[in-house]
């Protein structure tokens, strides 16, 4: 029995909204019609899927043999975006095998248009079968997500953390304000409510915040306890990673340096703050604000290409 054609633009709009591929002479003996006639429908819903916001495209999938709808919204991840963002989760290394890989197959199965997800999974596969975890081997991503919420709603935090050097436990109550991530870890940055400062700092009058690495938090409880953070002192992670090296704790300072290696742009890169005074014959100088011990570990790296000048420097920015 033949089908009006209202009620086959519905049936059709519904499929193609679901994902479903319409396969044309299937459809057509579906409706009781013939293919010229559900080809015309197909050309209609064509037209109103290009009329909408955001738009979208039916297309003809020809290795399955069935159109499909494509929607054509620049907010929606394009495949080199799916594929760059896929890469740079495999190269981080940051999750346990568990939670890194399901990640990437939502991100495929949601972003890629089917007939082009092939391509994607097979670019991905031989980097996601020999995927090497961190070595702490910790499920992270629901502690991320309380810990997350602890810092948007300014909630003392009381932890149990296992110290980098020895091995040793200590409690901590603090006041988190930012998650981070930085070479293979994640890393909760936080105020210590009452410490001795004396006795537990290098530097007792070290105002900035404390960083710990997440995988290394035995335990954590959220207490209902809200601290008060004022709007002009609260801590901004897009300017503390910008002067961080390493995620390692200390003293806010101002280096000068002589640069001769190869590449001034590398510097530029793990430096965002730096900014080149003078280039020389042989090199560039150099300058930058850094927080923390991290920078003594880059320079080393960096051997015969970096000489330090002063270590202070007065004109500034």
């Amino acid at each position: 029995m033949e089908i009006e054609k209202s009620a086959r633009l519905l049936y059709l709009y519904q499929d193609f909204i679901k994902g479903v591929g319409i396969q044309k002479k299937a459809a057509a003996d579906r409706f009781g019609v013939n293919e010229r006639s559900l080809q015309r429908d197909i050309e209609d819903l064509r037209c109103f899927f290009a009329n909408q916001t955001p738009p979208g495209e039916i297309v003809y999938d020809a290795r399955q043999k069935v159109y499909r709808l494509i929607e054509r919204d620049n907010a929606h991840l394009s495949n080199s975006e799916v594929l760059a963002v896929c890469k740079i989760l495999l190269e981080s290394r940051s999750m346990h095998r568990d939670e890194m890989l399901p990640i990437l197959d939502k991100l495929v199965n949601c972003c890629v248009p089917a007939e082009q997800r092939r391509a994607v999974v097979d670019l991905l596969a031989n980097e996601k079968h020999l995927y090497i975890e961190p070595h702490h081997g910790k499920r992270l991503l629901d502690g991320l997500w309380e810990l997350g919420e602890a810092i948007q709603k300014h909630l003392v935090t009381e932890i149990t953390y296992e110290k980098l050097k020895g091995g040793e436990t200590v409690q901590r109550t603090i006041e988190p304000v930012g998650l981070m991530f930085s070479e293979y870890y994640f890393y909760l940055v936080a105020f210590i409510r009452d410490i001795d400062r004396a006795a537990e700092f290098e530097n007792p009058d070290d105002l900035f915040p404390t960083i710990y690495r997440v995988d290394r938090i035995k335990e954590f409880h959220i207490t209902g306890e809200h601290f008060q953070v004022p709007y002009q002192e609260r801590f901004q992670e897009g300017e503390f990673r910008k002067r961080v090296q390493f995620m390692y704790g200390g003293k806010l300072q101002k280096i000068r340096f002589k640069y001769t290696g190869p590449s001034i742009e590398a510097v530029l890169d793990r430096l965002p703050t730096a900014k080149i005074v003078e280039q020389t014959e042989d090199g560039w100088i150099v300058k930058a604000e850094v927080f923390g011990k991290g920078i003594d570990m880059w320079i080393r790296s960096q051997g015969k290409y970096i000489t330090m000048m002063e270590e202070t420097y007065n004109e500034w920015f």
